[in-house]
């Protein structure tokens, strides 16, 4: 699905990634995975289009997006939960959502009713600001917001952070529903290891802005966690 091909980047004189290969394959669920720093966030802004690369190719199925702007990759399939949510604060919860209509593969008016089936409590406070939602609240509208593209790609940007365990789990079933159920491919990045191996296929480990691993996720042992993953 996702193929990222000796992959460079710089911020300025910093070398931030340094030929970084990536497989995602079709239908999984993929975990990038690193302690903080070494690069994750910057390469998913590469492969949405909103940071340049210095050399590399990025290919989304069998199209070459590298040069593409961040707007024709979501008009291909690709949907973006970023770090931190960024939902819209003083727009309802049923505008942050009608705003993807327009973006995605298909043209709607409508929001699917997967949505509101998906996550009850955007539908029961469809009316209400997205600032005035709990953390938990508004990461839901976050992946909702991405959903309503209907993206054969899902990029989540550590969905559990700083959420209550309840929402944690409930997101967990997603992905694994999204996966399983509606072959939908996603890469995740996520630091909660047992919520890693409970709903990834694969992960792959940067360190440093290098790709030191990438396995099944039954190969994630304690000697990987130890070397690459504990602070």
């Amino acid at each position: 699905m996702l193929h990222i091909e000796k992959l460079n980047q710089h911020y300025g004189e910093s070398h931030t990634l340094w030929d970084v290969d990536l497989a995602v394959p079709e239908g999984k669920c993929t975990c990038l995975m690193g302690r903080n720093g070494v690069g994750k966030t910057t390469l998913l802004c590469c492969i949405m289009g909103l940071l340049s690369l210095t050399s590399g190719r990025i290919r989304l199925g069998g199209t070459d997006i590298t040069r593409l702007a961040a707007d024709r990759r979501a008009m291909l399939g690709v949907g973006y939960v970023p770090q931190g949510r960024q939902i819209f604060p003083l727009l309802t919860v049923q505008e942050n959502l009608s705003i993807g209509l327009t973006t995605g593969r298909k043209k709607q008016n409508k929001i699917p009713d997967l949505i509101f089936e998906m996550f009850p409590v955007l539908y029961e406070m469809r009316g209400r600001l997205g600032g005035d939602l709990s953390g938990g609240q508004q990461q839901q509208l976050s992946i909702g917001r991405a959903l309503v593209l209907e993206p054969s790609l899902l990029i989540l940007d550590e969905p559990t952070e700083g959420i209550q365990p309840n929402i944690v789990q409930q997101i967990g079933a997603i992905i694994d529903k999204l996966c399983k159920e509606m072959s939908m491919t996603i890469l995740l990045v996520e630091q909660k290891l047992l919520f890693t191996q409970a709903v990834a296929d694969r992960f792959s480990i940067l360190d440093r802005g290098r790709m030191v691993v990438s396995e099944s996720i039954e190969k994630l042992d304690d000697k990987l966690v130890q070397k690459y993953l504990t602070v």
